[in-house]
């Protein structure tokens, strides 16, 4: 029985019913036109047909699979280009390294491939590997770019107290609790006064981004830059220039990116300085004076040693002096220091 069109109201967008290879439709078109509904209509019977007779492994499309990974709650960024490229007819099982660069090219030209790797195979790669998991297709593989060996961009002390100098602030406590613990931004802002342990510069991060909650520490002079700033007895611990919490993305990112960026330029630093750097530099810096690779694994959150493996070269030998003399001491932290009310005292008393 072939799908049958008809409207619902006067002027309105055509609807079609019917029972294809046992498969009951009742759906909307999202189409006022009347041949632009039969010829929608006449693909949709196809795409049912198609799917009795092969199986769905054979025919799910990337934007079907897209739309049940984000029903169960994955995240949608870069997606949005890639639906529009692939568009609704394009089958899962047609994708492969040759269009997957295509897309590249067409979407992202003359892009790095680290933003190739991360905007286009990867969503994709995560796209078909739910659709194999919930036994909607094959498991899939796709070649990922060679990236090259860039250097990581980090801050030496002098940057770092420029930054720190020109922010406003509300963002000094901000750039502390970054600097100090090397937490992502988007774990900094979740932390809570009920979470955070003053007298010993400790926080518990329950929300992270591989899901693996930790307890992170900060050295002693990033703790007083932060209760310098006055701290809520409950709630979010950084709060905007308005005393509010910031609200959390989905994706992240871009909650105080204008008063950063205005530090940044203030202190004559460059675009490729992000809040993201600070993560870098944390892991640099407490490498640089403690040595310690596998407590540096622990309280930054890496879950593998592929990512923070860099951290062991990069720096100059003499930069954990450096730090010393800034006042930055990773291999003495705030649980060896005097207790929170007692640095809250003296800070008082130098104001």
């Amino acid at each position: 029985m072939p799908l049958k069109l008809f409207r619902r109201k006067s002027g309105g967008n055509y609807w079609v019913r019917g029972t294809i290879a046992g498969c009951h439709i009742y759906e909307s078109t999202g189409l006022d036109q009347r041949r632009l509904a039969e010829a929608w209509a006449h693909r949709r019977e196809t795409q049912i047909l198609e799917r009795h007779a092969l199986g769905e492994a054979a025919t799910l499309t990337f934007a079907e699979a897209a739309l049940d990974y984000l029903t169960a709650g994955k995240s949608a960024r870069f997606l949005d280009p890639l639906l529009e490229h692939f568009g609704p007819d394009t089958r899962l099982v047609d994708i492969d390294n040759q269009s997957l660069r295509a897309a590249a090219k067409t979407l992202y030209p003359g892009r790095a491939p680290a933003t190739i790797n991360r905007q286009v195979i990867a969503p994709v790669s995560a796209v078909c590997n739910h659709a194999a998991d919930q036994g909607k297709a094959q498991a899939r593989r796709f070649a990922r770019l060679k990236e090259g060996q860039g250097r990581t961009r980090w801050l030496s002390p002098s940057e770092f107290e420029g930054l720190l100098k020109a922010a406003a602030p509300h963002l000094r406590p901000i750039l502390a609790w970054l600097i100090g613990t090397g937490c992502r931004s988007g774990e900094a802002l979740k932390a809570e006064a009920r979470d955070f342990y003053p007298d010993t510069g400790e926080a518990w991060v329950q929300e992270t981004k591989n899901g693996h909650p930790r307890m992170v520490r900060m050295p002693g002079r990033a703790l007083d830059i932060i209760l310098a700033a006055g701290l809520p007895d409950q709630g979010p611990i950084l709060l905007t220039p308005k005393g509010q919490p910031y609200v959390i993305r989905k994706d992240g990112g871009g909650q105080f990116q204008t008063a950063f960026n205005q530090a940044r330029d203030d202190a004559g630093l460059g675009p490729d300085v992000t809040p993201h750097v600070l993560r870098h530099t944390w892991a640099t810096w407490f490498y640089a004076q403690t040595k310690d690779f596998g407590q540096m694994l622990d309280l930054g959150g890496w879950r593998t040693t592929d990512t923070a493996e860099k951290y062991r070269k990069m720096a100059p030998a003499n930069l954990g002096q450096i730090l010393h003399r800034h006042g930055w001491d990773y291999t003495r932290m705030a649980e060896l220091l005097p207790t929170a009310e007692d640095r809250r005292r003296e800070l008082r008393s130098v104001q």
